[in-house]
Protein backbone atom coordinates (compact mmCIF):
# COMPACT_ATOMS: atom_id res chain seq x y z
CA UNK A 1 0.00 0.00 0.00
CA UNK A 2 1.13 3.66 -0.80
CA UNK A 3 1.26 6.24 2.32
CA UNK A 4 -1.97 7.68 0.36
CA UNK A 5 -3.76 4.23 0.37
CA UNK A 6 -2.92 3.96 3.93
CA UNK A 7 -3.25 7.40 5.23
CA UNK A 8 -7.33 6.21 3.62
CA UNK A 9 -7.85 2.71 5.23
CA UNK A 10 -6.25 3.84 9.00
CA UNK A 11 -6.16 7.41 9.40
CA UNK A 12 -10.05 9.20 10.83
CA UNK A 13 -11.59 10.75 7.43
CA UNK A 14 -11.28 14.34 9.89
CA UNK A 15 -8.93 15.82 6.98
CA UNK A 16 -9.72 16.76 3.42
CA UNK A 17 -6.14 16.24 2.02
CA UNK A 18 -4.48 17.69 -1.02
CA UNK A 19 -2.59 14.47 -3.25
CA UNK A 20 0.62 15.47 -2.17
CA UNK A 21 3.04 13.85 0.35
CA UNK A 22 5.80 15.88 1.34
CA UNK A 23 8.96 13.62 2.04
CA UNK A 24 11.64 16.14 2.92
CA UNK A 25 13.03 19.82 2.66
CA UNK A 26 15.19 22.87 3.82
CA UNK A 27 13.60 26.20 5.36
CA UNK A 28 10.39 27.23 2.85
CA UNK A 29 10.87 25.00 0.80
CA UNK A 30 9.62 21.25 0.60
CA UNK A 31 9.64 18.33 -1.78
CA UNK A 32 7.08 15.23 -2.69
CA UNK A 33 7.78 12.03 -3.74
CA UNK A 34 8.26 12.88 -6.83
CA UNK A 35 11.08 14.83 -6.34
CA UNK A 36 8.98 18.04 -7.23
CA UNK A 37 9.68 21.47 -5.07
CA UNK A 38 7.25 23.62 -3.54
CA UNK A 39 8.12 27.28 -2.01
CA UNK A 40 5.82 26.72 1.02
CA UNK A 41 3.73 29.78 2.25
CA UNK A 42 1.53 27.76 4.76
CA UNK A 43 4.37 26.64 7.47
CA UNK A 44 2.50 23.97 8.76
CA UNK A 45 -0.40 26.73 9.29
CA UNK A 46 1.86 29.10 11.28
CA UNK A 47 3.71 26.42 12.78
CA UNK A 48 7.36 26.07 11.68
CA UNK A 49 8.34 29.63 12.11
CA UNK A 50 11.75 29.14 10.81
CA UNK A 51 11.14 26.75 7.97
CA UNK A 52 11.49 23.02 7.79
CA UNK A 53 14.41 21.04 8.72
CA UNK A 54 15.97 24.45 10.59
CA UNK A 55 19.71 23.50 11.99
CA UNK A 56 19.49 26.25 14.84
CA UNK A 57 16.11 24.67 15.84
CA UNK A 58 17.29 20.99 15.47
CA UNK A 59 20.33 21.42 17.50
CA UNK A 60 18.45 22.94 20.30
CA UNK A 61 16.43 19.59 20.26
CA UNK A 62 18.40 17.05 19.52
CA UNK A 63 20.69 18.20 22.64
CA UNK A 64 17.75 18.11 24.89
CA UNK A 65 16.82 14.76 23.09
CA UNK A 66 20.43 13.08 24.91
CA UNK A 67 19.26 14.33 28.37
CA UNK A 68 16.18 13.66 29.03
CA UNK A 69 13.00 13.10 26.28
CA UNK A 70 10.14 13.25 28.97
CA UNK A 71 10.04 14.27 32.97
CA UNK A 72 6.20 14.27 34.59
CA UNK A 73 5.52 17.66 36.19
CA UNK A 74 6.45 16.13 39.76
CA UNK A 75 9.86 17.12 38.94
CA UNK A 76 11.53 19.92 37.66
CA UNK A 77 13.13 20.43 34.41
CA UNK A 78 15.48 23.22 33.14
CA UNK A 79 14.37 24.21 29.37
CA UNK A 80 10.64 24.58 30.98
CA UNK A 81 11.74 26.89 34.18
CA UNK A 82 13.76 28.54 31.28
CA UNK A 83 11.25 28.69 28.05
CA UNK A 84 8.47 30.02 30.94
CA UNK A 85 11.24 32.76 32.36
CA UNK A 86 11.62 34.03 28.76
CA UNK A 87 8.31 34.31 28.16
CA UNK A 88 7.16 36.14 31.58
CA UNK A 89 10.70 38.52 30.93
CA UNK A 90 9.62 39.29 27.05
CA UNK A 91 6.08 39.96 27.95
CA UNK A 92 5.47 41.54 31.47
CA UNK A 93 3.04 38.54 32.24
CA UNK A 94 4.22 36.90 35.80
CA UNK A 95 3.31 32.96 34.75
CA UNK A 96 3.10 30.09 32.82
CA UNK A 97 1.03 26.99 32.43
CA UNK A 98 2.69 24.79 29.59
CA UNK A 99 0.09 22.55 27.66
CA UNK A 100 0.23 20.49 23.99
CA UNK A 101 -1.90 22.75 21.57
CA UNK A 102 -3.60 25.97 21.38
CA UNK A 103 -6.97 25.02 22.61
CA UNK A 104 -5.52 23.38 25.76
CA UNK A 105 -3.82 26.94 26.27
CA UNK A 106 -7.66 28.38 26.04
CA UNK A 107 -9.29 26.07 27.86
CA UNK A 108 -6.68 27.25 30.61
CA UNK A 109 -7.36 30.79 30.04
CA UNK A 110 -11.11 29.86 30.52
CA UNK A 111 -10.80 27.91 33.64
CA UNK A 112 -8.47 30.78 35.12
CA UNK A 113 -11.18 33.36 34.31
CA UNK A 114 -13.90 31.48 35.90
CA UNK A 115 -12.27 30.52 39.13
CA UNK A 116 -10.63 34.65 39.53
CA UNK A 117 -14.39 35.55 38.66
CA UNK A 118 -15.87 33.28 41.10
CA UNK A 119 -13.58 34.58 43.67
CA UNK A 120 -14.13 37.74 43.30
CA UNK A 121 -17.56 38.46 41.88
CA UNK A 122 -19.37 35.31 42.49
CA UNK A 123 -20.33 31.41 41.61
CA UNK A 124 -22.98 32.53 39.16
CA UNK A 125 -20.20 35.20 37.63
CA UNK A 126 -18.74 32.40 34.82
CA UNK A 127 -19.85 33.54 31.49
CA UNK A 128 -17.98 34.40 28.77
CA UNK A 129 -17.83 36.44 25.82
CA UNK A 130 -16.73 35.79 22.19
CA UNK A 131 -16.71 37.24 18.76
CA UNK A 132 -18.88 36.24 15.84
CA UNK A 133 -16.26 34.66 13.45
CA UNK A 134 -13.61 33.98 15.99
CA UNK A 135 -11.79 30.13 16.61
CA UNK A 136 -10.83 28.58 19.74
CA UNK A 137 -10.38 25.21 19.18
CA UNK A 138 -12.02 21.77 18.83
CA UNK A 139 -12.52 20.08 22.34
CA UNK A 140 -16.08 20.79 23.20
CA UNK A 141 -15.18 24.01 25.53
CA UNK A 142 -13.50 26.01 23.19
CA UNK A 143 -16.07 24.71 20.17
CA UNK A 144 -18.62 26.68 22.64
CA UNK A 145 -16.26 29.61 22.82
CA UNK A 146 -16.22 29.42 18.79
CA UNK A 147 -17.65 32.24 17.28
CA UNK A 148 -19.21 30.13 13.86
CA UNK A 149 -22.43 28.33 14.23
CA UNK A 150 -21.30 25.35 12.16
CA UNK A 151 -18.86 24.32 14.28
CA UNK A 152 -21.42 23.74 16.75
CA UNK A 153 -23.98 21.60 14.94
CA UNK A 154 -23.03 18.00 14.90
CA UNK A 155 -21.42 18.57 18.91
CA UNK A 156 -24.59 19.22 20.57
CA UNK A 157 -24.73 19.78 23.54
CA UNK A 158 -21.94 22.13 24.32
CA UNK A 159 -20.30 23.90 27.12
CA UNK A 160 -22.75 26.59 28.22
CA UNK A 161 -21.58 29.64 29.76
CA UNK A 162 -20.35 31.31 26.10
CA UNK A 163 -21.91 34.51 23.71
CA UNK A 164 -20.77 35.85 21.19
CA UNK A 165 -21.25 39.04 19.52
CA UNK A 166 -20.08 41.16 16.51
CA UNK A 167 -16.68 42.67 16.45
CA UNK A 168 -17.64 46.37 17.57
CA UNK A 169 -21.18 45.93 18.61
CA UNK A 170 -20.37 47.88 22.30
CA UNK A 171 -24.30 47.88 22.64
CA UNK A 172 -24.73 44.06 22.78
CA UNK A 173 -21.39 43.56 25.20
CA UNK A 174 -23.25 46.01 27.82
CA UNK A 175 -25.93 44.20 27.54
CA UNK A 176 -25.12 41.07 28.17
CA UNK A 177 -22.66 41.99 31.35
CA UNK A 178 -25.59 44.40 32.57
CA UNK A 179 -26.85 41.31 35.09
CA UNK A 180 -22.62 41.06 36.45
CA UNK A 181 -22.48 37.63 35.60
CA UNK A 182 -19.49 37.79 32.78
CA UNK A 183 -16.22 36.73 33.95
CA UNK A 184 -14.00 37.29 30.95
CA UNK A 185 -14.26 38.72 27.14
CA UNK A 186 -11.97 36.51 24.45
CA UNK A 187 -11.10 37.89 21.12
CA UNK A 188 -8.23 37.84 19.01
CA UNK A 189 -6.77 40.67 17.31
CA UNK A 190 -7.43 38.70 14.22
CA UNK A 191 -9.17 36.19 13.42
CA UNK A 192 -7.03 33.70 11.35
CA UNK A 193 -9.78 30.90 10.62
CA UNK A 194 -12.21 33.46 10.59
CA UNK A 195 -11.04 35.29 7.45
CA UNK A 196 -7.82 37.09 8.80
CA UNK A 197 -9.65 39.86 10.08
CA UNK A 198 -8.08 41.93 11.84
CA UNK A 199 -9.64 44.39 14.77
CA UNK A 200 -10.92 47.90 14.16
CA UNK A 201 -8.73 50.19 16.80
CA UNK A 202 -11.57 52.11 17.57
CA UNK A 203 -13.16 48.62 18.48
CA UNK A 204 -10.39 47.26 20.82
CA UNK A 205 -9.80 50.76 22.40
CA UNK A 206 -13.62 50.99 23.97
CA UNK A 207 -13.12 47.51 24.69
CA UNK A 208 -9.95 47.72 27.08
CA UNK A 209 -12.03 50.43 29.04
CA UNK A 210 -15.02 48.83 29.09
CA UNK A 211 -13.17 45.87 30.80
CA UNK A 212 -11.20 47.70 33.15
CA UNK A 213 -14.33 49.54 34.15
CA UNK A 214 -16.47 46.49 34.96
CA UNK A 215 -13.69 44.42 36.57
CA UNK A 216 -13.97 41.65 33.70
CA UNK A 217 -10.77 39.64 32.36
CA UNK A 218 -9.51 40.43 28.75
CA UNK A 219 -8.52 37.03 27.54
CA UNK A 220 -6.19 37.22 23.72
CA UNK A 221 -5.99 34.31 21.92
CA UNK A 222 -2.66 34.78 19.87
CA UNK A 223 -2.62 30.74 18.99
CA UNK A 224 -1.72 32.04 15.37
CA UNK A 225 -1.21 35.82 16.12
CA UNK A 226 1.61 35.26 18.30
CA UNK A 227 5.05 34.21 18.14
CA UNK A 228 6.35 36.99 15.57
CA UNK A 229 3.73 35.90 12.86
CA UNK A 230 2.05 39.54 12.97
CA UNK A 231 5.88 41.44 13.03
CA UNK A 232 5.42 41.44 17.09
CA UNK A 233 6.04 39.20 19.69
CA UNK A 234 2.18 39.09 20.41
CA UNK A 235 -0.14 40.89 18.37
CA UNK A 236 -2.11 42.62 21.03
CA UNK A 237 0.99 44.89 21.62
CA UNK A 238 -0.37 46.61 18.13
CA UNK A 239 -4.08 46.59 19.28
CA UNK A 240 -3.54 48.65 22.43
CA UNK A 241 -4.51 46.07 24.28
CA UNK A 242 -2.95 44.71 28.05
CA UNK A 243 -4.71 41.63 28.65
CA UNK A 244 -4.99 39.77 31.52
CA UNK A 245 -4.36 36.34 29.81
CA UNK A 246 -2.73 35.27 26.67
CA UNK A 247 -2.80 31.67 24.75
CA UNK A 248 -0.35 30.54 22.21
CA UNK A 249 0.86 27.43 20.37
CA UNK A 250 1.30 26.64 16.74
CA UNK A 251 5.02 28.43 16.22
CA UNK A 252 6.33 28.99 19.62
CA UNK A 253 8.09 25.17 20.08
CA UNK A 254 8.75 26.09 16.08
CA UNK A 255 7.02 22.52 15.14
CA UNK A 256 6.43 20.26 18.37
CA UNK A 257 3.22 20.21 20.10
CA UNK A 258 3.29 22.97 22.93
CA UNK A 259 0.75 24.92 24.12
CA UNK A 260 1.04 28.50 26.60
CA UNK A 261 -1.04 30.29 28.86
CA UNK A 262 0.49 33.74 30.20
CA UNK A 263 -1.13 35.40 33.37
CA UNK A 264 -0.68 38.74 34.14
CA UNK A 265 0.11 39.47 37.97
CA UNK A 266 -3.71 40.36 38.45
CA UNK A 267 -4.06 36.32 38.19
CA UNK A 268 -1.10 34.64 38.49
CA UNK A 269 -2.18 32.89 42.05
CA UNK A 270 -5.51 32.20 40.50
CA UNK A 271 -4.49 28.55 39.99
CA UNK A 272 -3.23 26.38 42.52
CA UNK A 273 -1.96 22.79 43.33
CA UNK A 274 -4.33 20.32 41.53
CA UNK A 275 -6.59 23.12 40.12
CA UNK A 276 -5.28 21.76 36.07
CA UNK A 277 -2.76 19.89 35.04
CA UNK A 278 -0.85 18.21 31.86
CA UNK A 279 1.19 14.99 31.71
CA UNK A 280 3.26 16.76 28.49
CA UNK A 281 3.10 19.84 29.56
CA UNK A 282 6.24 21.82 29.59
CA UNK A 283 7.91 19.08 28.08
CA UNK A 284 11.55 19.31 27.77
CA UNK A 285 12.47 18.59 24.32
CA UNK A 286 9.31 20.25 23.66
CA UNK A 287 10.33 23.84 25.91
CA UNK A 288 14.06 22.90 24.60
CA UNK A 289 12.80 23.73 20.85
CA UNK A 290 10.75 26.49 21.73
CA UNK A 291 13.67 28.41 23.58
CA UNK A 292 15.61 28.03 20.13
CA UNK A 293 12.39 29.89 18.68
CA UNK A 294 11.72 32.64 21.01
CA UNK A 295 15.45 33.52 21.45
CA UNK A 296 15.64 33.84 17.55
CA UNK A 297 12.70 36.51 17.57
CA UNK A 298 14.86 39.29 18.25
CA UNK A 299 13.72 43.33 17.35
CA UNK A 300 15.79 42.80 13.67
CA UNK A 301 13.63 39.45 12.77
CA UNK A 302 10.34 41.22 13.87
CA UNK A 303 11.26 44.04 11.93
CA UNK A 304 12.14 42.05 8.86
CA UNK A 305 8.55 40.18 9.34
CA UNK A 306 6.75 43.36 9.49
CA UNK A 307 8.79 45.03 5.74
CA UNK A 308 8.10 41.11 4.25
CA UNK A 309 4.44 41.51 4.77
CA UNK A 310 4.18 44.98 4.09
CA UNK A 311 5.75 44.40 0.81
CA UNK A 312 3.57 41.71 -0.46
CA UNK A 313 0.66 43.76 0.86
CA UNK A 314 1.93 46.87 -1.68
CA UNK A 315 2.49 43.83 -4.09
CA UNK A 316 -0.82 42.31 -4.23
CA UNK A 317 -3.16 45.46 -3.08
CA UNK A 318 -5.09 46.30 -6.92
CA UNK A 319 -3.48 43.18 -8.52
CA UNK A 320 -5.90 42.17 -11.22
CA UNK A 321 -7.63 39.56 -9.29
CA UNK A 322 -7.52 41.01 -5.90
CA UNK A 323 -9.88 42.26 -4.19
CA UNK A 324 -8.88 42.86 -1.10
CA UNK A 325 -5.58 42.22 1.17
CA UNK A 326 -6.11 42.17 5.38
CA UNK A 327 -3.61 41.00 7.99
CA UNK A 328 -0.39 41.81 9.40
CA UNK A 329 2.94 41.28 9.08
CA UNK A 330 3.19 37.66 7.59
CA UNK A 331 -0.26 36.69 8.24
CA UNK A 332 -2.48 37.41 5.25
CA UNK A 333 -5.70 37.09 3.52
CA UNK A 334 -6.50 37.57 0.45
CA UNK A 335 -9.99 37.93 -1.15
CA UNK A 336 -9.57 37.03 -4.62
CA UNK A 337 -12.54 36.95 -7.55
CA UNK A 338 -11.63 33.60 -8.58
CA UNK A 339 -12.63 30.89 -5.88
CA UNK A 340 -10.21 30.74 -3.11
CA UNK A 341 -10.00 27.00 -3.56
CA UNK A 342 -9.03 27.29 -7.31
CA UNK A 343 -6.36 29.70 -7.01
CA UNK A 344 -4.76 27.09 -4.03
CA UNK A 345 -5.14 24.41 -6.34
CA UNK A 346 -3.41 26.46 -9.20
CA UNK A 347 -0.71 27.63 -7.13
CA UNK A 348 0.35 24.36 -5.73
CA UNK A 349 0.50 22.91 -9.67
CA UNK A 350 3.05 25.99 -10.41
CA UNK A 351 4.70 25.03 -7.02
CA UNK A 352 3.74 27.36 -4.34
CA UNK A 353 1.74 25.78 -1.30
CA UNK A 354 -1.18 28.29 0.13
CA UNK A 355 -4.20 28.18 2.57
CA UNK A 356 -7.73 28.96 2.68
CA UNK A 357 -9.43 31.11 4.94
CA UNK A 358 -13.38 32.16 5.03
CA UNK A 359 -13.49 32.26 1.42
CA UNK A 360 -9.88 33.61 1.29
CA UNK A 361 -6.19 32.81 0.06
CA UNK A 362 -4.19 32.63 3.44
CA UNK A 363 -0.85 33.25 3.45
CA UNK A 364 1.42 32.24 6.81
CA UNK A 365 5.18 31.72 5.40
CA UNK A 366 7.79 30.99 7.70
CA UNK A 367 9.06 34.16 9.21
CA UNK A 368 12.52 33.96 7.92
CA UNK A 369 11.76 33.11 4.01
CA UNK A 370 14.32 34.55 1.74
CA UNK A 371 12.61 37.40 -0.39
CA UNK A 372 13.80 35.73 -3.10
CA UNK A 373 11.32 33.24 -2.47
CA UNK A 374 9.13 35.35 -1.68
CA UNK A 375 8.99 37.31 -4.68
CA UNK A 376 8.95 33.76 -6.73
CA UNK A 377 6.05 32.72 -4.77
CA UNK A 378 4.18 35.99 -5.05
CA UNK A 379 4.61 36.35 -8.92
CA UNK A 380 2.87 32.66 -8.98
CA UNK A 381 -0.16 33.62 -6.96
CA UNK A 382 -0.62 36.87 -9.53
CA UNK A 383 -0.54 34.96 -12.36
CA UNK A 384 -3.09 32.35 -10.42
CA UNK A 385 -5.52 35.18 -9.31
CA UNK A 386 -6.07 36.14 -12.91
CA UNK A 387 -9.76 35.93 -13.89
CA UNK A 388 -10.00 33.91 -17.01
Amino acid sequence: MTVMEKDQAYVAHTYKRFPVEIISGKGSLVIDTQGKEYIDLGSGIAVTSFGVSDPVWIGAVEAQLHKVQHMSNLYYTAPCADLAEALCSRTGFSRVFFSNSGAEANECAIKVARKWAAEHHGPACSSIVTLEGSFHGRTLTTLAATGQDHFHELFQPLTPGFSHIRAGDMASLEKLCADGNVAAVMIECIQGEGGVIPLEPSFAAALQRFVEEQDILLLVDEVQTGNGRTGSLYAFTQFGLKPDVISTAKGLAGGLPLGATLLSSKVADVLSWGDHGSTFGGNPVACAGALSVLNRLTPDLLSEVARKGEWLKQRFTGAPGIQSVTGLGLMLGLQTVRPAAEVVADCMAKGVLCLTAKGKVRLLPALNIPDALLEKAADVILDCVKPS
